[in-house]
């Protein structure tokens, strides 16, 4: 923003905080959007730093700083830390409201290790004879053609509950839901429990696919400080004692991108926490299914309040779009209703065919190989790693790895782009105005099998981390 744009928007600005309605903050964000909109700001423009405008306009810092962040929330500004907040270009959003591509149209340009994917298997073959052996069932084939209840059929919701159990924590089919996917699951839940302009408070970075369902929903989300162990409980507190905060969404178990893994004696005190406020969780556990000996979801320590996010995708295929919802028992119309409105009911024919796999066993077997074929990957690349800060779990797909200075996390990606390699910085996973750590998401569950390609990846990442290290060649 110029000097001569700031002189010709001061007097606009300054009428509507005289005779707007709301809060001062709200009449200026509502002002400046209209100005966005219409493009007397055009895009890309520079504004003013908090504390000149609240001198021309006559108001405090915090009460601009609020309006930023308001106009930031509507995807209409982006903040840079140490360089200022700009005008968003049109059609153009910012990383952590796009998410990622689930899959890329046409011969793929670039080696993809910026997305946890599923490794294909032996599902395709499986998939065959479960198919042949459906073919030969007119009585279940006519059932999988028809309306189901939208909560599922009670076999699917048995085979659901089987999948989701872990050790006492014993789920009834009662308390689940069949859905489209685990995505499918986190939407119908914002949907059917949280109202627009209802506040989420989720990790600092987060998963993407939150951050854009939530804009979609017009609800807020509010970054908590995190740990090596995720969630910190005191920051929890504090913003809940400070805002009114509606539910927690958080990821205990291999959270994404930290690979955290929260203790037992965490996820108790976190419980706690969610009781004393009223807090609903949403449990996301699409990557724990991958840890051998995870602990207890949260759901355990406070089942009254406590949804359940499950799925197939990372263990067993990712294009059977199946997901699971565990509840509370007064919940489930609520949840129902959402599942109705959004799709009707879970596609029978895949919820028929993921039943038969857990409970014959195969979709144990296909976890396992998938588990396997990680380790595997990571035993491959992991040595390439030696000098750099980064953190992992022999369990998950993915490393997130520290970018030092005087080096930032995009200038790292769109070197390796250039190189046809792709990875994804810690923006696509930022919430809030915090300021976005400088490091890097680099995925070993490319669903191409090229170990060459792969330990190449690693290889240039290093490199431009690490100018000093050189060229290691095979």
């Amino acid at each position: 923003m110029t000097v001569n744009m700031i002189n010709d928007t001061v007097p606009f600005l300054r009428e509507a905080l005289d005779s707007g309605p709301g809060t001062k903050y709200r009449r200026l964000a509502d002002a400046m959007e209209r100005q966005i909109r219409s493009g007397s700001l055009e895009p890309g423009s520079k504004l003013p730093p908090h504390r000149i405008l609240a001198d021309r306009l006559g108001i405090t810092a915090g009460t601009v700083s609020r309006a930023y962040a308001e106009l930031e929330y509507l995807g209409l500004v982006v903040a840079r830390v140490g360089d200022g907040t700009f005008v968003c270009h049109r059609e153009i959003d910012r990383k952590r409201d796009a998410g990622f591509r689930n899959a890329t149209e046409g011969v793929a340009e670039h080696f993809d290790m910026s997305r946890n994917m599923h490794i294909p298997g032996q599902e395709t073959t499986f998939l065959a004879k479960s198919l042949v052996g459906l073919a030969g069932d007119p009585r279940r084939l006519h059932e999988l053609m028809s309306y189901s209840p939208e909560r599922g059929l009670l076999r699917h919701r048995q085979a659901g509950a089987r999948w989701l159990a872990l050790d006492e924590f014993r789920p009834q089919a009662e308390q689940v839901l069949c859905t489209n996917g685990g995505q499918h699951g986190l939407l119908c839940t914002l949907m059917a429990l949280l109202r627009p302009g209802d506040t989420v408070v989720t990790e600092q970075l987060t998963y993407p696919g939150l951050i854009s369902a939530a804009r979609m929903l017009g609800i807020r989300l509010m970054g908590v400080m995190m740990d090596e162990e995720g969630v910190i409980p005191a920051s929890l507190d504090e913003i809940c004692r400070q805002n009114r905060v509606s539910a927690l969404y958080c990821t205990p178990t291999l959270q994404n991108p930290t690979t955290a893994v929260m203790s037992p004696s965490r996820r108790q005190e976190i419980a706690s926490l969610c009781r004393a406020h009223n807090l609903l969780i949403v449990e996301d556990k699409a990557h724990a299914v991958l840890v051998k000996d995870r602990p207890l979801p949260l759901s355990h320590y406070a089942p009254e309040r406590s949804i359940l996010i499950g799925s197939l995708s990372k263990a067993v295929a990712a294009g059977l779009r199946v997901g699971y919802l565990h509840a509370p028992t007064a919940l489930l119309g609520r949840l129902a209703l959402a599942l109705r409105g959004s799709c009707w009911m879970a596609t029978p024919l895949a919820m028929e065919l993921a039943s038969e796999w857990i409970e014959s066993g195969i979709a144990e077997q296909l976890l396992r190989q998938q588990i396997s074929e990680l380790e595997r990957r990571k035993a491959l690349v992991e040595g390439l790693l030696e000098g750099l800060s980064f953190r992992t779990h022999p369990q998950s797909p993915h490393y997130w790895v520290e970018v030092p200075e005087p080096w930032r996390a995009s200038d790292v990606e769109a070197d390796l782009k250039l190189k046809n390699f792709l990875i994804s910085t810690a923006e696509a996973f930022a919430v809030g105005r915090a300021a976005v750590p400088q490091f890097v998401r680099v995925s070993v569950s490319n669903s191409t099998h090229d170990d060459g390609m792969l330990a190449e990846g690693f290889r240039l990442l290093v490199g431009a981390l690490r100018p000093d290290a050189g060229r290691v060649d095979t």
